[in-house]
C-alpha cells in the first residue's frame, strides 16, 4: 500500500502458483496499462484455463538445463526400513537428503525415530516457527554439508539449490496439493546426478480418491519437462474454479473438462469479435482396428486419458508428441494404438478439405464433402492423377456422386486415404 511507482511498465509474478485471490486483488492495482508476466512451474488450474481458452497468453519452456536427469519418483507407504535404505544409500554416494514432514507439533516425535533409524547420520530440524537466527544456522549447517538430513515442514519447497542434496522423502504426501509436491521434488535434481523422490502414505486404503490421482500422476509424468502436463492434470482432476469468484479450482464435472473448454473458447470468440472456429468432424467408417490395447494400457482411467491425448491433438506434430509420450510410458506403440492416431490425422486433414464422410466400401473408398468445400471435378481429377493408390486402367477408378467422388485403391487403406487427402490438399492450395 506504502509502495508508489512513478513509471511501471512490467509486473513479473513469479511462483504465480502460490499467490492466493486476495493477493492477486491487490496486485490488480498496479496492472492497469501495465505488461504482466506471470510464471510458474505448475498453474493453478484457473490460470491454465484462461490460458488455453485465449483470456491469456501463454509461452512453454519444457528444455530442461543440460546434463539435468530426470528424478526418479516413488509412491510407497511409510515404512522406517525405507527410509534407512534410501538415507543409507545417499549417504553411501556422499550427497544429503531432504525430510518434509509438514506438521510442526509432532515433526520432533520423528526426528527422534530417524535418529534411532538411521544413527550414522547427521540430522537437523527445520520450520517456520524457530528463531530467525537458529533457523539460518541450520540452514547454512545443510548447505555447507555439515548436516546430512534435513527435517523440515515444506518452507523448502521453493528457493533452493542444493546441487549435494539428490534425495527427498515426503511424510504424509496425500495431504499436499500437486503443484506443492512437483515444487518438493524440484529441489533434488539440480546437477547431473540421478536424484530420487519418495512420496510416502499411511496406506492406499486410507487416502481419498482425488489424492490417489494426485499421486499417480506424479508418478507416471515424471520425466523432464512434464510441469505443464501435471497442470493439465490437477486441472482435470481439480477442476478450473470460478471464471469471476473466488475459487481457483473447482469441479466441473456437471459439463465435463472437454466441452466446458469448448464453450469457454467459443465465449471468449464472440466477445473478441472473433468468428468461433468449429472445427468439421468428419464421420469416418474404416476397416481398421482403432484402439487402446489394454494389454498396452491395463488401467481404465489411462486408457481413457490415452484416448482423450490422441483426440485433443490438433496437428501431425502434436499427434507425434503423443506417440513418443505413450512410448516413453509404456513402451512400444502397438498397431491398433498406431492406427488411432493415424486414424486421427486423417481426420484433420478431411475437416481442413471439409470432408463430411469417408467410407471405406472394400475396395473402394468413398469421400463425402460439405456444400462450401466447393471440391469440382477438375481439383479432384488433379489429386487422383498424383496418388500411387489409384487403379487408373479400370474403367470404373474414379466414380463422381453429387456429394463427392468415390475410387478404387490398392495397398492398405489408411495409406490411400491419406495420400488421396494430402493430394486434394496441394490442389487446394494451388488453386488459392
Amino acid at each position: 500500500k506504502d509502495t508508489k511507482f512513478s513509471d511501471l511498465g512490467l509486473l513479473i509474478i513469479d511462483e504465480e502458483h502460490r499467490f492466493g485471490v486476495r493477493q492477486k486483488e491487490k496486485l490488480k492495482d498496479l496492472k492497469l496499462g501495465v505488461d504482466v508476466l506471470s510464471m510458474s512451474a505448475t498453474p493453478i488450474p484457473r490460470t491454465l484455463q484462461m490460458s488455453l481458452s485465449g483470456i491469456r497468453s501463454m509461452s512453454v519452456i519444457e528444455t530442461p538445463p543440460e546434463e539435468r536427469l530426470a528424478v526418479i519418483t516413488e509412491v510407497a507407504t511409510f515404512s522406517l526400513p525405507l527410509v534407512r535404505d534410501a538415507i543409507n544409500a545417499e549417504l553411501a554416494r556422499g550427497g544429503q537428503t531432504f525430510f518434509v514432514h509438514n506438521r510442526i507439533k509432532d515433526i520432533m516425535k520423528l526426528y527422534e525415530k530417524l535418529r534411532e533409524t538411521v544413527p550414522r547420520a547427521r540430522i537437523a530440524v527445520a520450520h517456520g516457527q524457530m528463531p530467525e537466527r537458529e533457523l539460518e544456522r541450520v540452514m547454512l549447517g545443510f548447505l555447507n554439508r555439515e548436516v546430512d538430513v534435513l527435517l523440515s515442514t515444506a518452507i523448502v519447497g521453493a528457493g533452493l539449490d542444493i546441487p549435494t542434496a539428490n534425495t527427498i522423502i515426503v511424510d504424509k504426501a496425500q495431504m499436499m496439493g500437486l503443484a506443492d509436491l512437483y515444487q518438493l521434488k524440484g529441489r533434488v535434481g539440480r546437477s547431473d546426478t540421478r536424484a530420487y523422490a519418495y512420496f510416502l502414505i499411511p496406506g492406499e486404503e486410507v487416502i481419498t480418491e482425488e489424492a490417489r490421482s494426485r499421486l499417480q500422476a506424479l508418478q507416471e509424468l515424471s520425466y523432464m519437462g512434464a510441469g505443464f502436463r501435471l497442470a493439465m492434470k490437477d486441472l482435470e482432476i481439480r477442476g478450473a474454479g470460478n471464471m469471476l469468484g473466488p475459487e481457483q479450482s473447482g469441479s466441473i464435472e456437471a459439463v465435463g473438462f472437454d466441452l466446458y473448454m469448448e464453450m469457454l473458447e467459443e465465449a471468449v470468440a464472440e466477445l473478441k469479435g472473433e468468428p468461433a472456429s468449429k472445427e468439421l468432424k468428419p464421420s469416418l467408417n474404416l476397416r481398421v482396428s482403432a484402439y487402446v490395447p489394454e494389454e498396452y494400457i491395463s488401467d481404465m482411467a489411462l486408457r481413457l486419458s490415452a484416448y482423450r491425448a490422441v483426440s485433443a491433438a490438433e496437428d501431425e506434430d502434436a499427434i507425434k508428441a503423443v506417440a513418443e509420450e505413450m512410448a516413453d510410458r509404456y513402451g512400444p506403440v502397438p498397431e491398433p494404438l498406431r492406427n488411432l492416431m493415424d486414424v486421427r490425422g486423417i481426420s484433420i486433414l478431411a475437416g481442413r478439405l471439409m470432408v463430411t464422410e469417408i467410407t471405406d466400401r472394400g475396395a473402394r473408398l468413398a469421400l463425402s464433402f460439405a456444400e462450401e468445400a466447393g471440391m469440382g471435378s477438375d481439383r479432384v481429377m488433379e489429386a487422383m492423377g498424383k496418388v500411387p493408390g489409384m487403379i487408373s486402367d479400370k474403367t470404373d477408378a474414379l466414380r463422381f456422386h453429387p456429394s463427392g467422388f468415390e475410387f478404387r485403391y490398392k495397398g492398405e487403406v489408411i495409406g490411400a486415404i491419406r495420400g488421396v487427402l494430402e493430394s486434394l490438399m496441394l490442389a487446394s492450395t494451388g488453386c488459392k
